[in-house]
């Protein structure tokens, strides 16, 4: 299915409050799908929530009324709707992705000599997924103790707060603000396996 017609998703870069925080425009570049003045998105990532309707669209300061996938664009939502938006988060159709902090992922660790150390259960690493920066802890299959560089596995990953996750969804990550390795996505999880609540 091309871009254009799944569902509209953009992740958010940049915040503005405008007219004394009456309105507020999220800027970000249309992953997928469509939008147009009027559309209700919802605002998913983080602790935010809920939808707001779409008042005005600008594309490179022109005012339009539909943005497609491939274009930077900023959003104008209604600032009592928007609340506490915040880059990182992503708009998008209302039902069509949810914010998770447990999945399943494949990971590949980059070599030594690009910044990759050792990844070990428990370890506490900085993923990027689309716009957002967010802590978490990676959890080794049974039986194995250490990662080393240039080496991959099927881990699980616990995040510090909920981010919009699909699966087949690629993230980069960091150890100690360098570099580290790369990922996807294979299953969303509600907690870990065999952990009862």
């Amino acid at each position: 299915m091309s871009a254009l017609r799944k569902p509209f998703l953009m992740p958010v870069e940049d915040v503005f409050s405008l007219n004394q925080g009456r309105l507020v425009m999220l800027t970000g570049r249309v992953e997928r799908g469509r939008v147009r003045t009027g559309d209700e998105v919802a605002c998913v990532g983080f602790e935010g929530g809920g939808t707001a309707h779409v008042v005005g669209i600008d594309a490179q300061r022109v005012r339009v009324d539909e943005a497609s996938a491939g274009m930077n664009v900023g959003l104008l939502l209604h600032g009592a709707e928007a609340g506490e938006a915040e880059r990182g988060q992503v708009l998008a159709a209302p039902g069509s992705i949810a914010a998770h902090t447990v999945f399943a992922a494949d990971i590949a660790l980059l070599s030594e000599e690009e910044g990759a150390a050792e990844v070990r259960t428990g370890g506490s690493l900085t993923f990027y997924v689309r716009s957002a920066a967010v802590r978490g802890v990676v959890t080794l299959p049974h039986g194995v103790d250490v990662l080393r560089p240039l080496h991959t596995a099927t881990v699980t990953v616990a995040l510090e707060q909920p981010v919009a996750l699909e699966e087949s969804q690629a993230f980069a990550f960091r150890h100690h603000g360098r570099a580290a390795g790369s990922g996807t996505v294979t299953r969303l999880l509600r907690q870990f396996p065999g952990v009862s609540r």
